[in-house]
């Protein structure tokens, strides 16, 4: 088992005990905690200075467990998530209602399938969702190092898995697909013309399909 394995295996026990940790995405860096302890997700929100009404995304590693968190999922976002998961696209959904109430404090839900080997295995191993908001105090620039993680944060997590740097650079994509009208909340490191480019394909294909019917 290399170093980086050793790292992965120690950092999914500190989330089993209930810890925070640190780990690279395709992105930047998260902070990840066990989606359904809640009060490693409280400690997430102090550590990051911030307010709990704001929700936490969550990261996935198979689209299909999007059905656990979200009810109704719109064609709209199944359309997206085939086009751009696993990668920097955050979607907000519906909440479903079984999901706890300290994971998303309104109606709504946002979730992401990352594409790195790292953050997925962690996930995997885990068996839960991962928070996964990024690694930084609310208002500071985001993380793309282990080291830059330790700058901000060492002192207050309990482990920083050293994944090298993230090859995104950027922050994801936010997109907001609970209405009719589909809106970016958040420019991200998928650009809003390739977003619209994609929203476009789904209104003509759904447009024909409706044609067809009729």
């Amino acid at each position: 088992m290399d170093i980086l394995q050793r790292e992965i295996e120690k950092g999914v026990k500190i989330l089993q005990k209930g810890g925070v940790i640190a780990c690279p995405t395709d992105t930047v860096y998260g902070l990840g905690a066990d989606a359904f302890n809640a009060v490693a997700v409280d400690r997430i929100c102090r550590i990051k200075n911030r307010p709990k009404h704001r929700q936490l995304p969550l990261l996935l590693n198979d689209i299909g467990h999007l059905t656990f968190l979200a009810d109704p999922i719109p064609e709209i976002a199944w359309f997206l998530a085939r086009r751009f998961w696993p990668g920097g696209l955050t979607l907000v959904l519906p909440r479903k209602g079984s999901v706890p109430a300290h994971l998303a404090p309104g109606p709504n839900i946002a979730v992401r399938v990352p594409d790195h080997p790292v953050c997925l295995a962690i996930i995997q191993r885990l068996g839960n969702p991962l928070i996964g908001t990024s690694a930084n105090i609310s208002g500071q620039p985001a993380a793309l190092t282990a080291e830059e993680v330790g700058q901000q944060l060492g002192g207050q997590i309990d482990f920083i898995i050293n994944g090298g740097k993230c090859p995104g650079g950027k922050e994801s994509t936010v997109v907001d697909v609970t209405s009719e009208t589909l809106i970016v909340l958040r420019q991200g490191i998928i650009p809003s013309d390739e977003i619209n480019k994609a929203y476009k394909e789904y209104s003509e294909v759904t447009s024909e399909a409706h044609c067809y019917r009729l």
